[in-house]
């Protein structure tokens, strides 16, 4: 009996195929501390409790994250450990930070002017565990909500609209995949990964390249959070009767953005605005003011990243996210200093597309050094257009090479 429970606190060495007895075991057992601790949060003077669960819950979480194989030993399928790494990282940071807490968290929103608020302590846990942005939430000060373009006249509107659109997002995230796929299916296109960088190319025509990859790569990350988002925004808004207000828009057309600030604070998703400040921004910010304050929220993004390169290449190099990420964080603060709140028109639209295109290649091409491109989900089997994007993309990378 001694040596079973040994082996169920021991940190795991390797990954082993998920079956349904190790997932009831492994990753019931932190999502449950999850939901007790959002439960608690909501209450008073539990503190104490929750300081005592948090190491259980964060040493749960770390064990479930480094001892499933959700990709059940399928390479193209490895980008699934990516969503079970994340999702353990984010249940321990969120609960360290309820477990910091010292007053009980509030939930501000109401469904519409019509509703009466009612308190519901088990749905309010829920919505605490699962909103990841606080809308909603008196945690969530200074948080940018985009305005919606939906209507939401009737649940049936609002759910029928999102739904298509989750749909339309879901097509084009299969495309772009299909695309990058196309420019190198045997480097960086595929499982064994490589860099985006050609060297066989003058360099002009290798970072034009090499854009045209990190660009498409942006708008596919954009089409898949979009689509996840929408689809389950639809169903949850036809199926459970939530209502369309619980459901604002994640982005606001980031290609619009005027300056970096704009871009990371506004039209970007804020899914992990408050982790990010949390567990970057303040700690770097009681040192260095601002300054450490952008570039802590910034480092802790890289940081985050850099954990779902390591669910499916180990040996990646940590620095291929934090330079990136840290790199956005020193434009903003630049931006600041040179046009403080004045940055827009199309001389702020060129800084903002060349920066993020100039560090976008960096990031890009650290996930396709860890096979991240060249994954495989059902979103590109479905997509009807798959071979026509494929032979475009390779008669155009045959021209560019063709020219030298």
């Amino acid at each position: 009996m001694n040596a079973a429970l040994h082996d169920r606190l021991r940190l795991p060495t390797a990954r082993t195929p998920l079956t349904t007895e190790n997932f009831v075991s492994d990753v019931i057992p932190p999502v449950l501390c999850y939901l007790v601790t959002a439960f608690l949060v909501l209450l008073p003077r539990t503190q104490p409790v929750r300081i005592a669960l948090w190491p259980i819950t964060a040493f749960l979480a770390f064990r479930a994250a480094g001892s499933l194989d959700m990709s059940t030993g399928r390479p193209k399928l490895a980008f699934m450990n990516i969503d079970l790494q994340l999702s353990m990282f984010s249940i321990a940071a969120r609960t360290l930070e309820w477990t910091v807490q010292t007053k009980p968290f509030i939930r501000t929103a109401q469904r519409s002017a019509t509703d009466v608020p009612k308190r519901n302590s088990m749905l309010d846990m829920l919505d605490l565990a699962c909103n990841l942005r606080g809308y909603g939430w008196d945690w969530s000060k200074g948080l940018y909500v985009p305005p919606e373009t939906l209507p939401t006249s009737s649940r049936l509107a609002f759910a029928t609209s999102t739904l298509i659109s989750g749909l339309q997002h879901t097509f084009l995230c299969g495309a772009i995949h299909s695309a990058v796929q196309a420019f190198s299916p045997h480097t960086f296109g595929s499982v064994d990964g490589g860099t985006i960088f050609d060297d066989s190319l003058p360099p002009h025509l290798r970072y034009l390249r090499s854009s045209m990859v990190a660009t498409l790569c942006a708008f596919g990350v954009y089409s898949v959070l979009q689509a996840g988002y929408e689809l389950t925004a639809g169903l949850c808004v036809l199926l459970f009767r939530h209502h369309p207000d619980q459901w604002p828009p994640s982005f606001d057309s980031p290609w619009g953005s005027t300056s970096l600030r704009e871009f990371w604070s506004r039209r970007w998703h804020q899914w992990f605005r408050r982790s990010f400040i949390f567990l970057g921004g303040r700690p770097l910010s009681l040192l260095f003011g601002r300054i450490g304050g952008v570039i802590g929220a910034f480092l802790a993004s890289g940081f985050f990243h850099h954990l779902a390169l390591l669910a499916i290449d180990p040996s990646s190099e940590m620095w291929r996210m934090l330079l990136p990420f840290g790199m956005m964080g020193t434009g903003v603060i630049l931006e600041h200093a040179v046009a403080g709140n004045k940055t827009g028109g199309w001389m702020g639209w060129m800084w903002t597309m060349c920066w993020l295109v100039l560090w976008g290649n960096v990031m890009v091409d650290g996930w396709a050094r860890a096979g991240m491109l060249g994954g495989s989900s059902f979103l590109d089997s479905v997509t009807p257009v798959r071979q026509p994007i494929e032979r475009l993309v390779r008669t155009f990378d045959e021209y560019l090479h063709a020219r030298w």
